[in-house]
């Protein structure tokens, strides 16, 4: 039964998972942080999807799918993450398990593709992830990968991701737990540097990037800053990563954090295995850049390295700020809409899009907790739609109720905001160009200019929700013809060569579910 929440239609069941923005001090009232509901066909991922985004970018691992082929043709190059070196990851593997194998097992076969692997890429690591089918039929991934281990003296690491056994967090979670197996205990030498909190003599800080996956090159803007600074990079966790760069994680003086929701369990099993503090940050957006390098010399404590932060942000502030002063005129004012798989990238575009003098009327994640959501909520405007796990019908009505002019999100929205008539910007895994570091920002500058003041939203009519608003407005006729705003379209619209009947006829319509 369909009720009405006082923002969208929706579900009864979906009402407590969007609510607006609270004053500040006040509870949000958001439920959260569970699993999808069934039938109401969200744009969460399932458990596995959420590991295969976490390890993809680890370069030189072999990525085994132990089910169905469906499965690692879904996430097959999932990331988009760049490589400086080998590319193993580019290529997906499976198992390809048919009804034989579901019947009688699949240890075997998994068996002999590992062996097959080794002998074809001799990696120095195999990820080797179970899915729905191997969950339910019981085949024992950890005794297969232990042996094949021993067999050929490399990690072969279960990857225990059962789609249907939670949601995209717990994905995150069992990608960490096979990355925990491959970073080796540091020297006694190292050890005793943590029990001092210092780092003797002439070598420099280490730090680790976790939760930077590398997206279009996203991390090879950020490392060269830290490098002005005279902080060693031993890993960025796992954009661009290997097994052995890896490995050598637990020698760092300190982790930082960009992706709080794949990553975080991880840098705390490590602050409390192996006494490495971390410290969460963004590299998007020129406030978050600042307070990362601002926050990560503070910690080391050197004058020098303070200055030096200082010197870069000033120079390359002065360097960009022309570019998104200039795209600053031309989309202030405009309406954002942020739909993101992890709550760090919906705080950082909130900051992101203030830069850019941009509203943002709509925000919601697929695995953001109670605190996310109130740390979201006093950081937008009042009258902001926040919302968890949304699908498509919650997301296409609030996309027209708040009038949002873009939307800002991953490819799985992407459709839902073009059939409305409003701007879409990829910030997720298939996008092509960088967007972190101040080269970053002022791409997705660009790229916002681009999308919302592009011509081709001159000819888009308004979306209607209504069936009964559709029926009306097509026999209103030509000189009705409106924008998304329900303005009357411009006169370049009307005497366009494509028939406005033809626009009327192959309108895509977003109407309400009969549940």
């Amino acid at each position: 039964m369909i009720e009405k929440t006082g923002i969208v239609d929706t579900l009864e069941e979906r009402q407590p998972y969007i609510t607006r923005k609270q004053e500040k001090g006040q509870v949000i009232p958001l439920a959260c942080d569970n699993n999808s509901l069934a039938g109401a066909i969200s744009q969460r991922a399932c458990v596995y999807s959420g590991a295969r985004v976490v390890l993809n970018p680890v370069t030189d691992a072999v990525h085994l799918v132990h089910g169905p082929i469906g499965c690692a043709g879904y996430t097959w190059d999932i990331r988009g993450a760049k490589s400086s070196g080998i590319e193993t990851n580019r290529s997906s593997f499976s198992t390809d398990m048919k009804e034989i194998d579901i019947i009688f097992g699949g240890e075997k076969k998994l068996s002999n593709a590992i062996e097959e692997l080794v002998g074809i890429y001799h990696p120095p690591v195999i990820f080797v992830y179970s899915t729905c089918i191997v969950g339910i039929i019981g085949d024992d991934l950890d005794s297969v990968c232990k042996i094949a281990s021993k067999k050929h003296n490399i990690p072969v690491l279960p990857v225990k991701s059962e789609g249907f056994k939670g949601n995209k967090s717990d994905g995150y979670k069992a990608a960490c737990d096979a990355l925990k197996q491959l970073i080796k205990r540091p020297r006694k030498e190292k050890a005793a540097e943590k029990k001092t909190g210092v780092n003797p003599g002439l070598k420099k800080p280490r730090i680790n990037i976790l939760g930077d996956f590398n997206v279009a090159g996203d991390v090879w803007l950020v490392k060269p800053l830290f490098e002005q600074m005279g902080i060693e990079v031993i890993v960025s966790m796992t954009g661009d990563s290997t097994a052995k760069s890896i490995s050598r994680a637990a020698e760092a003086d300190l982790n930082l954090v960009q992706c709080s929701g794949s990553m975080t369990y991880l840098a705390k099993w490590m602050q409390q295995e192996y006494g490495i503090p971390y410290l969460t940050v963004s590299f998007f957006g020129i406030e978050d850049i600042s307070m990362a390098l601002r926050k990560t010399a503070e910690y080391f404590g050197s004058e020098e390295m303070k200055k030096t932060a200082e010197e870069i942000l000033e120079t390359e502030t002065n360097r960009i700020m022309p570019e998104i002063s200039r795209v600053r005129e031309r989309v202030k004012g405009k309406k954002a809409a942020i739909y993101m798989g992890g709550p760090a990238k919906a705080l950082t575009l909130i900051k992101g899009f203030a830069e850019l003098g941009m509203e943002v009327v709509i925000i919601g994640t697929q695995t953001g907790k109670k605190e996310d959501y109130e740390q979201i909520s006093y950081s937008v405007r009042d009258g902001t739609v926040i919302v968890d796990d949304a699908n498509p019908l919650e997301l296409a009505e609030l996309l027209v109720k708040q009038k949002a002019d873009l939307m800002v999100a991953g490819v799985k929205e992407r459709f839902i905001a073009y059939k409305l008539g409003v701007a879409f910007c990829d910030f997720n895994h298939d996008r092509v160009v960088e967007f972190e570091g101040f080269d970053g920002f002022v791409n997705f500058a660009k790229e916002v200019d681009a999308s919302i003041n592009s011509p081709v939203w001159k000819a888009v009519r308004q979306r209607i929700l209504k069936p009964e608003a559709v029926k009306s407005e097509r026999s209103a006729g030509k000189e009705n013809v409106k924008n998304i705003f329900g303005e009357p379209c411009a006169k370049e619209c009307k005497d366009m060569a494509v028939d406005p009947e033809f626009l009327r006829q192959n309108e895509v319509t977003a109407v309400e579910s009969q549940v």
